[in-house]
């Protein structure tokens, strides 16, 4: 595998197995915050965030382990934070729905629908002010385009041609329900174009042609400082929130998950290389290896640190 190409496989791979292990150790009542997971949906955040520089600002919700970790975000720090321990990245006050990182540029992720767009978008019009030559990316799920407030975001945003890059990643349910039973068409650039924002919809699983994408579109609103909605058609494995599978609910068609299924992102990616001829099977071991090990760590590191202390209990609370 050359660099960039063992890069993705890391990347991938490290996000698959860090949500996998949550999920196993979810039920041990340790972790004592809601878990949104992005098992399934890796190919988004590692595709588009494989493109930003440190300086490239990151916005995310509540389902944002992949675009923490996608970003530079450090390990031991999300567990920690999921943990409610004082080494989290927010000093163990957040939990998992408020990773975030200034240093590498994830600058925040918020858990209710659509809160962060209008922050970002804030942030896009600082970027504009200030003449900066980096861009702000913003992920959220396709429930979010229901919110007035994405509306009046992209308004803005396409009003005062500010530079940000709206990702959707359309994972289809809005907890239990379909996108069918909520728009009259699963099309969302329909929306981005009705706001005068350039778009495209495209498969979300497939980690090399978001990659070659979305370098284009990062480029293009750089040069031009003009917004862009990317969706990302992609699937969730487990339930909304939380670490299980609750296909039993029977709110999603066997069919459509076993299609999904066959259209995983990792696999995607390994089809690519095998047909590049890229395929290294020792490879792949050693890096699920270096993986497992750093996981091991930061979780050994994670249980075994203290609880923040009492007396910062009214720190940064701006009101008493």
């Amino acid at each position: 595998m050359n660099f960039l190409n063992n890069n993705l496989a890391k990347s991938l791979l490290r996000l698959r197995m860090v949500e996998n292990e949550i999920s196993k150790r979810y039920s041990y009542q340790e972790m004592r915050c809601p878990v949104h997971l992005s098992i399934g949906q890796e190919a988004a955040a590692v595709g588009v965030c494989n493109n930003l520089k440190i300086k490239d600002q990151v916005y995310s919700t509540h389902r944002c382990h992949s675009h923490y970790l996608a970003k530079g975000g450090n390990l031991q720090s999300m567990i920690s934070e999921i943990y409610g321990k004082k080494s989290g990245c927010c000093g163990g006050r957040g939990g998992s729905m408020h990773l975030m990182d200034i240093s590498v540029g994830m600058m925040l992720s918020l858990p209710i629908v659509a809160s962060v767009i209008p922050i970002a978008v804030g942030a896009a019009m600082s970027k504009k002010i200030n003449k900066s030559k980096s861009v702000v990316v913003v992920f959220f799920g396709d429930a979010a385009v229901e919110e007035g407030v994405f509306h009046e975001s992209a308004n803005f945003a396409s009003l005062h041609n500010l530079p940000i890059l709206f990702v959707c990643e359309n994972n289809r349910y809005s907890c239990f329900t379909d996108i069918s039973e909520r728009q009259p068409s699963e099309d969302l650039t329909r929306l981005a174009r009705s706001h005068n924002i350039e778009s495209i919809k495209m498969n979300g699983n497939d980690v090399i042609k978001v990659l070659n994408q979305s370098k284009k579109i990062i480029k293009k609103i750089k040069k031009t400082s003009k917004p862009f909605f990317l969706q990302l058609n992609t699937y969730r494995y487990v339930e909304h929130c939380g670490p299980d599978n609750d296909d039993h609910l029977k709110y999603r068609n066997k069919n459509e998950v076993k299609k999904w299924l066959n259209d995983d992102p990792i696999e995607n990616f390994f089809k690519y290389l095998k047909k590049k001829k890229q395929y290294d099977e020792k490879k792949i071991e050693v890096i699920k290896n270096e993986i497992a090990v750093e996981i091991k760590k930061s979780f050994d590191f994670a249980i075994n640190d203290n609880f923040p202390e009492v007396s910062s209990l009214q720190k940064n609370v701006y009101a008493q």
